[in-house]
């Protein structure tokens, strides 16, 4: 883990990003104990309040919960949740933008479909 305060993102939102993407890799398995707060503020050398609020922004998103007295752990369901909501957001972000500028250059469904084929084509080939 690591952060950059010299980016726009703040630091606690960085931390949440990077602990659910662990969390979606497998690093911490469903139902396992992650780092502490008071760990990942060591390690990072950051305020622990800090490191609170970002795992507060994953408890309140149902990807994490507290044991009292025993930690943080990855919740059931927590990788599919995960799944979902990158999958809404690589729509959002990319899909809808794509299809938004094929339309202004009069591009068909089909004309794009061939364009990503042919972009899944050159990547299998590189391999």
């Amino acid at each position: 883990m690591n952060v950059n305060p010299s980016i726009e993102k703040p630091i606690f939102i960085q931390i949440a990003e990077q602990l659910e993407d662990s969390i979606f890799t497998g690093v911490f398995p469903e139902e396992t104990k992650i780092p502490s707060t008071n760990e990942i503020s060591a390690l990072l050398n950051i305020n622990p309040h800090t490191v609170l609020k970002g795992m507060n922004m994953l408890a309140d998103e149902g990807i994490i919960y507290k044991k009292r007295g025993l930690g943080m752990f990855v919740k059931e369901g927590a990788v599919e949740k995960i799944r979902q909501k990158r999958q809404s957001r690589f729509y959002e972000q990319y899909v809808a933008a794509l299809i938004n500028e094929a339309m202004k250059l009069q591009m068909s469904k089909e004309d794009i479909i061939s364009l990503i084929e042919r972009g899944y084509g050159n990547d299998r080939n590189s391999n």
